[in-house]
């Protein structure tokens, strides 16, 4: 059975190869045992975005609270980066590694909402909510087949995902070249207009993600499947998160 391609470089079509897994039959991913795992890692985010939120705004002042979490939205962007190419390359070992990735990007999602919301008010909640509102609108257009994912449709959002990862690269190396990056990152219409494209396309990733599972749970993919699958939805939720505050950043910037 073939697979569909994913474009969250975490799942791809090749994961499910003939011969690629050795389990029982017994030993199965299932599709209520992988929404267990994505409940137990969006509440690892939660946690650790919980310790550094109350760490930043439980200091003396703004400034403090900024010396407080530094390094812990240091060691969580890392960390986080860090595990989830380790989840990549070693997918059985996802039970125990994708926990580990959900606690530090939570460390490390807590840390920079921190720093949004004290530059703009209510922006947090307004991005979790755009977030999972997204989800679920996504969630239920996949399954009332109002958006499938045919190859086409899976090649156009592949495309799009890797040309906004070599959009990234570029401005950032040329950053460091001290080369004025304002028109793609500032508050003016064209940046607006990429981050609203970045957020679509991040939000077309999910409906592959929901596709990948679906066809995990037929292909009676490995036990641990459900855990590196949790990890995969869970890395195109952190990304259209982070999309979505920078989107709203931008618009409450042109007030």
């Amino acid at each position: 059975m073939e697979i569909g391609r994913s474009s969250n470089p975490t799942l791809n079509q090749k994961i499910f190869d003939s011969g690629a897994f050795s389990f029982t039959g017994t030993e199965v991913m299932t599709l209520q045992g992988t929404v267990n795992k994505i409940f137990i890692m969006l509440l690892l985010v939660l946690l650790g975005a919980i310790y550094t939120w109350n760490l930043f705004f439980n200091a003396a002042s703004p400034a403090a609270g900024a010396m407080a979490v530094q390094g812990w939205i240091m060691g969580g962007a890392i960390g986080g980066f860090v595990f989830a190419m380790i989840t990549s390359f070693k997918k059985s070992w996802a039970p125990y590694t994708a926990p580990v990735y959900a606690l530090l990007e939570g460390v490390f999602l807590g840390a920079l909402s921190a720093f949004f919301e004290t530059m703009f008010q209510g922006i947090v909640i307004q991005a979790v909510a755009l977030t999972f509102g997204t989800l679920f609108a996504l969630l239920f257009c996949y399954k009332s087949g109002i958006i499938k994912p045919t190859q086409k449709f899976k090649l156009i959002v592949f495309a799009a995902t890797g040309g906004i990862c070599l959009f990234y690269l570029i401005t950032f190396i040329l950053s460091l070249f001290h080369m004025n990056m304002a028109m793609f990152y500032g508050s003016g219409t064209l940046s607006i207009a990429i981050s609203l494209v970045v957020v679509v396309i991040a939000a077309l990733n999910l409906v592959l993600d929901f596709d990948f599972i679906e066809q995990g749970v037929n292909a009676n993919a490995p036990k641990y499947m459900e855990w590196y699958s949790a990890f995969g939805l869970m890395v195109t939720l952190v990304w259209l998160y982070i999309e979505f505050l920078q989107l709203l950043a931008k618009l409450a910037n042109r007030r």
